[in-house]
């Protein structure tokens, strides 16, 4: 009974989180800004152009900011805010410090938009505009992002600590996550090719290299050439695909078939899981694993964000007016 009782709740919880996200895009709107900033979406198109042009690597860093933002009570631009005397911000939180980057480049687009339009704009929009377009700019699919975000005027490091998961999350870990913020286990594998571009540091898959038993040796021996196993080296990075890090595909899920995932959470995925099945169809069908994560992207961008009234539309996206 007490199982039942269990089980109905979480049904309802997780029905409330869906009904959330529902509402929330009803309240943001792709046409938002038609009116008071007609060139935003040229402005940080052509920023993330410039941005990538320089480093490939920074449109995944930008992506990550965006997810590590919206996993933390929503997207709201928190992980964006420093720390002050009278603010704990999210960017010394376990899973951001020393790795969260592209905070410059969120800086540089918010003053070209002020110059455009003069406190018009939220930098929890400009993250989440930047991040669709850094993945297009490395080939990857676009969608319509919503609009509306607001600005939030507080953060919360305890819950960057607790909610985002980690890189040697199991897949049970990894689902249970996702499902708290509304994303269900397709949205979570789909969200995971995002590990199509970018780098991670060797602290984050040391463990895999060294100790995981479902690893291809030859990539864990090449893998282990700059991540010694005992100390030093902590942040070395490797590419977390590495057939093309620097191109938005498919690859990650065939590297999962070859037992290539960099991280112990990227393997997690093709684990005589539950996700296996998907895994093996993404990496034959990129056009279905672009679609995916178009959808889950717009399904993650609408956890709870703060609209109307609520926030503020920050002036400098490191600080509270």
């Amino acid at each position: 009974m007490a199982s039942l009782s269990n089980s109905s709740s979480l049904f309802l919880a997780l029905s409330l989180l869906s009904l959330l996200a529902c509402s929330a895009q009803a309240q943001l709107s792709s046409n938002f800004y038609a009116k008071t900033c007609p060139n935003l979406q040229s402005i940080v198109s052509s920023s993330m152009a410039q941005a990538v042009a320089k480093e490939p690597r920074m449109a995944a860093s930008i992506l990550r900011l965006f997810f590590h933002d919206c996993f933390v009570n929503g997207c709201d631009g928190s992980i964006l805010l420093d720390d002050t005397a009278t603010l704990t911000g999210e960017k010394n939180a376990f899973p951001n410090k020393n790795s969260a980057r592209g905070f410059e480049v969120i800086d540089a687009i918010k003053s070209s938009v002020e110059a455009s339009c003069n406190a018009t704009v939220s930098c929890a929009d400009i993250l989440a505009l930047a991040s669709r377009d850094g993945v297009v700019k490395l080939g990857g699919p676009t969608w319509t992002v919503a609009l509306g975000r607001r600005d939030a005027t507080t953060a919360s490091q305890s819950t960057a600590n607790s909610d985002l998961p980690g890189p040697a999350s199991s897949l049970s870990t990894l689902i249970s996550k996702f499902a708290s913020k509304g994303l269900n286990a397709r949205d979570m594998t789909a969200l995971s090719g995002a590990h199509t571009i970018g780098q991670a540091q060797c602290q984050f898959f040391r463990s895999r290299i060294y100790n995981d038993g479902n690893i291809n040796a030859g990539f864990a021996t090449l893998r282990q050439g700059s991540c010694p196993q005992t100390s030093g080296g902590d942040s070395n990075l490797a590419p977390l695909d590495v057939q093309s890090p620097n191109k938005f595909g498919a690859e990650y899920y065939q590297n999962l078939l070859g037992s290539r995932g960099l991280l112990h959470s990227d393997q997690e995925l093709f684990n005589n899981g539950t996700q296996d099945a998907l895994v093996r169809q993404y990496s034959q069908n990129r056009n279905l694993f672009f679609s995916d994560f178009a959808a889950a992207m717009i399904k993650m961008g609408a956890i709870t964000p703060l609209t109307g009234a609520n926030g503020e539309i920050r002036l400098n996206c490191r600080k509270i007016n």
